[in-house]
């Protein structure tokens, strides 16, 4: 029998740790939209210090050179990009932290469902692994191609979790009733999510350019760098609405179809606010001269949206168990 304190120590760890990927994308959002991702110059120390410096007088004469000898010129020291970053890692460390303990708490499912403690495992092997991608983004002086990497990570790690989260609950999961919502529901689910994906993917190559851009100006004149936006920015903005309506449709045949009880209604509503919050914070970019705070929450609400369509789907799927059976 399994014991059931430690199957909620389990499920409270993992929603917790889900939280904490979350919060790390909207810190490394905040980094990379300050232009701080260099505050720290070298990994695992930063300006080989456990505890980055708070002042210039506390780093050696020359430091410039000695970091342009090992690939990083114009090395500028900053406190607030600094101490930004060094917040970044902390956070990462953290969520490392918590990965363990949630894949060490998975030990109660390896008689019951071994593939939970298998799934858990696995988090925490690509949290490693997302550890060492982070220290190469460093070393790569944030090439666009390894930050944007090191996110679809993120977001990939984040869905393992959700689905060795709702695996551990998957008889309450069974219970949810579906029987009234057309079955092509189902189907355009799985094609919404391929839009957010490509979504996504689209708005890694705007962030892309906007750094190249924001690195051309210097982080500064925010309200001239639409006029240098590629292509791509104008078919991300655009597929902004199909996204919008696909989910929409969902929503409304969800709310057609169940009681106002359902677990699916709930997730359907943060669903339309997660993507309502995203496209507000897209138009205050497009509109308000990129303001650094938009930057990060409209790549959080896309991370989200994602895992909330995720978890939509694992209730379409074991719902579909029951009715099987």
């Amino acid at each position: 029998m399994i014991n059931q304190q430690a199957v909620l120590r389990f499920r409270r760890l993992g929603m917790l740790t889900i939280c904490a990927v979350y919060f790390v994308i909207l810190v490394g959002g905040i980094v990379r939209a300050s232009g701080a991702g260099m505050g720290c110059p070298d990994w695992p120390t930063c300006f080989g210090q456990w505890v980055p410096p708070t002042d210039v007088s506390q780093l050696p004469e020359n430091y410039q050179e000695i970091y342009a000898e090992r690939g990083y010129k114009n090395t500028q020291f900053n406190p607030v990009k600094t101490w930004t970053e060094y917040a970044n890692r902390l956070v990462g460390v953290t969520i490392g932290f918590l990965i363990f303990l949630t894949a060490w708490s998975s030990r109660v499912y390896l008689k019951a469902d071994k593939s939970i403690f298998y799934l858990s495992v696995s988090v925490f092997l690509l949290v490693g692994f997302q550890g060492w991608l982070g220290a190469k983004v460093v070393a790569s002086n944030l090439q666009p191609f390894m930050i944007t990497l090191h996110m679809l990570l993120a977001l990939f790690i984040v869905a393992l979790l959700i689905y060795a989260i709702a695996k551990s609950q998957k008889e309450s999961l069974i219970q949810i009733d579906t029987s009234n919502i057309p079955s092509k529901v189902k189907t355009v689910l799985i094609v919404a999510m391929g839009f957010t994906l490509l979504q996504v993917a689209m708005g890694t190559q705007v962030r892309e350019a906007v750094d190249f851009i924001a690195h051309e100006h210097k982080y500064i004149d925010r309200e001239y760098w639409r006029d240098s936006f590629p292509i791509i920015f104008y078919i991300h903005r655009s597929f902004s609405a199909i996204v919008l309506f696909t989910n929409l449709w969902i929503v409304w045949k969800i709310y057609q179809s169940v009681d106002k009880n359902n677990v699916l209604l709930r997730c359907s509503y943060l669903l339309m606010t997660v993507i309502a919050t995203a496209i507000i914070a897209g138009v205050t970019l497009d509109r308000l001269g990129v303001p650094p705070i938009a930057q990060p929450i409209h790549l959080l609400m896309a991370n989200i949206i994602f895992g909330v369509q995720f978890f939509i789907y694992i209730c379409f799927y074991y719902s579909a168990k029951k009715d099987n059976s």
